[in-house]
């Protein structure tokens, strides 16, 4: 009998030590925790649109929106989501809790407008993305050949 109790003792103290937090959630659960990768201009053939492609993850263990975006370079930022082939403006895409939201070419985007200068290929496009819970987050938009694709994907 005591090495029953002994050991279910010992279970309950191991079980009790995994959490990372006081409430016994890991850390990162109950808020976003956000980060950019894989940005990206094709250099556009307007000289006022263009598009821009990007992955955004989260890491943490609770949802965000993507709002809005802004950047001194474009009079307006507009988020896109494609869907059956057909483009329309949205009013904000959500980045999943411990998943990402990708931005590509052929999906969900995001579109420039009136463009302050037309962007050339090295040199780069600053963006400030606009969250629910996070706030914000700069990024630098390289700027890639008109026919660029990323080799690994978004």
């Amino acid at each position: 009998m005591a090495g029953g109790l002994a050991g279910a003792l010992a279970g309950t103290l191991l079980l009790s030590g995994c959490g990372g937090s006081a409430s016994g959630t890991p850390a990162h659960d109950g808020r976003p925790e956000l980060s950019v990768s894989s940005a990206y201009m094709p250099r556009p053939v307007s000289d006022s649109m263009a598009a821009g492609f990007l992955t955004i993850t989260n890491k943490g263990g609770a949802e965000d929106r993507l709002t809005s975006v802004t950047s001194a370079d474009a009079k307006k930022v507009t988020v896109h989501e494609t869907t059956g082939g057909a483009m329309r403006e949205a009013g904000s895409l959500t980045v999943p809790a411990h998943g990402r939201l990708v931005l590509e070419s052929g999906g969900n985007h995001l579109m420039f407008d009136g463009l302050t200068h037309r962007p050339e290929q090295g040199g780069t496009i600053s963006v400030v993305l606009h969250f629910a819970e996070s706030g914000s987050l700069s990024v630098e938009m390289p700027v890639k050949s008109a026919t660029y694709h990323p080799a690994t994907g978004h």
